[in-house]
């Protein structure tokens, strides 16, 4: 839901902070317990087939997003923080299948914390409320930066990228995916371009994206659906349903998996 509603958001920062603060609690309480993932989704083609626990394959699709993301280097043993965790279901994965020492999801909503609280009971994992662009962390505190379909939310996008570098260890990565409309693309670039970081990779993952949100509409529409109020169901469906339309014209958007490192 946070690719979803952000880009409507990003051009006043008003309007974000205010639905931050009351929208999106109101939201993340109403749509139940068993929605763990906002994302898009990735898939395949031929389908990746990434094997998966019985309990995870109803998110499958969100699921292989977080993993293309998350693999691109070892985590094992590595302290890693994600900002913007959402509903948690990315935090939970990561830790259960890529074996880091410790994980600390942070996310601003404060609905959200509390439900990943809840929800998601593992060692080595906890959860804070706080903000992607002001990081309540010491200087070089991580090995691993994860970053999810959110930066295109936050008003300060190169100051959060400043954050990031601020809190990495030297020699850590940043593991990043999200997508911008194309007019602002080119913003995008030279915000990363001017990042303390060092550029290792680039990939753009638009099909396997569009994929992955095929296969998941129907499927998130249902549990909103059940769970939610009309109007915070009908007022999902609305912005499904757009967005939907909006990738599919072609050439709205671009999407893509980075991965940095700090030298």
């Amino acid at each position: 839901m946070a690719l979803r509603l952000g880009y409507r958001l990003q051009s006043n920062p008003l309007v974000a902070k205010l639905t931050t603060k009351y929208f999106l609690p109101l939201g993340t309480r109403q749509v139940g317990d068993d929605v763990v993932f906002f994302n898009f989704g990735y898939e395949e083609d031929p389908p990746l087939g990434l094997p998966l626990d019985p309990s995870d394959e109803a998110n499958r699709y969100c699921i292989q997003l977080y993993h293309q993301t998350a693999s691109q280097v070892d985590l094992t043993g590595k302290k890693v923080l994600e900002v913007s965790c959402g509903a948690g279901g990315g935090a939970s994965y990561i830790v259960r299948n890529l074996g880091p020492a410790s994980y600390t999801g942070l996310d601003l909503n404060p609905a959200s914390i509390e439900l990943c609280k809840e929800k998601h009971n593992l060692p080595g994992l906890d959860f804070v409320q706080g903000d992607a662009q002001n990081l309540p962390f010491p200087d070089e505190t991580f090995d691993a930066v994860v970053n999810v379909e959110a930066s295109h939310q936050y008003p300060d996008f190169p100051g959060f990228l400043k954050e990031v570098a601020r809190v990495l260890r030297p020699g850590g990565h940043f593991l990043y995916t999200d997508s911008r409309r194309n007019p602002v693309v080119a913003e995008w670039e030279s915000a990363l371009a001017a990042a303390p970081l060092r550029k290792i990779s680039e990939r753009d993952i638009g099909q396997e994206a569009k994929r992955g949100l095929d296969a998941n509409t129907r499927k998130s529409q249902e549990q909103i659906g059940r769970n939610a109020p009309a109007f915070v169901a009908g007022l999902t469906r609305y912005a499904v349903n757009f967005l939907d339309w909006d990738l599919r014209r072609g050439g709205g958007f671009t999407y893509r998996i980075y991965l940095f490192t700090k030298d």
